[in-house]
């Protein structure tokens, strides 16, 4: 009873937060339609600051409600006046709420590379699309076969997106491993990497690419629930009791050099990004190892 009580109380919190931002959001998404710069960008710095404060309340309803104790090493000097990449493994929903608790107001506001169809969830989509988060439309190798004019079509996507990035600093956030981590995923790539889907360099590429070496920061967060993946709901009702969060920083100037349209330098990206998820997995390893090997 207590659960389903904090529960339907934290959820009943995100829905009334959301319902009185998101219009606001919205509305001056439709003004930035606008050509008009200044206004544009003044739109802009609204927006984020709308959302930044949407997450603010959000973590308190998490700190009243959830009491989840997050676990995080200590941070890098960070600053919102940086534009920044920021990947991470993903298992659940949860990972998003918990990415901007820990990095809210520290960096600039996490924007995500978001499925198409997610544009149509009532009010939060129009938000997302309001504050410029991407939308990418994947397309099988069978479509692309029938239809081959829709082939780099994710690639123009990015760019028009990262192209509004360059008007303030950003964080661009970006799940490499494609989707959310499941045991029948996992099987299925046959990934070589335990408790990890196999990495895609070509987003992260494309979007250092577009922003034409603007991002030079890359934070690596890796996330570890000791208690099992939990869903949205054991989130909101308190049963999630800890989380590990790693965060490493480290310069990606060696990239920005990068020509991600050659084949060599793409198979360099590649490697590269195998390495960190490779460092990622061991490291889950030996978390893994001390929660459940306690003797």
């Amino acid at each position: 009873m207590v659960t389903l009580l904090r529960g339907s109380l934290a959820f009943l919190g995100y829905l009334v937060n959301t319902l009185f931002w998101g219009p606001c959001i919205i509305v001056l998404g439709l003004i930035k339609l606008l050509p008009i710069s200044v206004l544009r960008r003044l739109c802009t710095y609204l927006i984020d600051g709308i959302a930044t404060t949407w997450i603010s309340i959000n973590n308190l309803n998490q700190q009243i409600f959830s009491r989840t104790t997050i676990i995080v090493n200590e941070l890098p000097q960070l600053s919102p006046k940086q534009w920044y990449m920021v990947i991470s493994n993903h298992q659940s929903w949860v990972d998003i709420l918990l990415l901007q608790r820990v990095f809210n107001r520290k960096i600039p506001m996490l924007k995500f590379f978001l499925k198409q169809e997610l544009i149509y969830v009532p009010v939060i989509g129009l938000a997302w699309w309001a504050l410029d988060f991407p939308f990418m439309r994947r397309y099988s190798k069978g479509t692309l076969a029938k239809k081959p004019h829709l082939k780099g079509k994710d690639q123009e996507a990015t760019r028009k997106s990262c192209e509004k990035f360059q008007i303030k600093p950003v964080a661009v956030m970006n799940f490499v491993e494609g989707t959310r981590f499941t045991p029948a995923k996992y099987d299925r790539q046959q990934s070589r990497y335990p408790r990890l889907l196999t990495p895609k360099a070509g987003g992260l590429a494309m979007s250092l690419d577009a922003m034409g070496g603007k991002i030079q920061q890359l934070l690596n967060v890796t996330i570890y629930y000791p208690d099992g993946t939990p869903s949205f709901w054991q989130f909101l009702s308190g049963q999630v009791p800890r989380v590990e969060l790693h965060v490493e920083h480290c310069t990606l100037n060696h990239l920005n050099e990068l020509n991600y349209h050659q084949t060599e330098q793409r198979l360099i990206i590649q490697t590269w990004l195998n390495d960190l998820w490779q460092k990622k997995s061991d490291y889950i390893a030996q978390l893994h190892h001390h929660y459940h090997n306690k003797n």
